[in-house]
């Protein structure tokens, strides 16, 4: 709800939400909210909203959008739609998030890592990646001879 009320505060267009859903008077529910023609310094668009809170944005070109969308301390997950897969990729990779989505949004799956960029999470979790966040690394060195090692002796 603060999300909600810098929002307005900073200018952004409230389309729809806003509020908790009319039946559901208790509890931690929030009818879905979408503002739009966001300031780029507003705290809804610098931050991330674990809710149903949408801020959306125009742009003119590829090269702004990914401006916009990389201009955040965090970097999660992002998504490109289009018809064109060549530009998507492009997008896809210049995108800073630990997850893009090309023409969908959500699968994630269990062999493939799953973690941020920037700000958002620590480490990796999920495949391979995940596992190794359970292990201890361990160096050991072995000087196999009858000779002094001798870094430590003055000559």
């Amino acid at each position: 709800m603060a999300f909600i009320s810098e929002g307005v505060r900073s200018g952004a267009r409230l389309l729809t939400g806003a509020g908790r859903p009319e039946h559901l008077q208790r509890g931690y529910f929030l009818k879905p909210t979408i503002f739009s023609d966001v300031p780029e310094d507003s705290a809804i668009w610098t931050n991330e909203i674990f809710g149903p809170v949408l801020c959306v944005r125009t742009f003119r070109t590829e090269h702004d959008a990914i401006r916009l969308a990389n201009a955040t301390q965090f970097g999660l997950a992002a998504a490109v739609m289009s018809n064109d897969l060549a530009r998507c990729r492009r997008v896809a990779h210049a995108f800073r998030a630990g997850i893009v989505w090309i023409n969908c949004s959500q699968p994630t799956f269990s062999q493939a890592p799953w973690g941020g960029y920037k700000k958002s999470g620590i480490g990796r979790e999920l495949g391979r990646w995940g596992l190794d966040n359970y292990l201890e690394v361990k160096q050991v060195t072995s000087f196999d001879s009858s000779d002094p090692w001798g870094w430590y002796l003055k000559k």
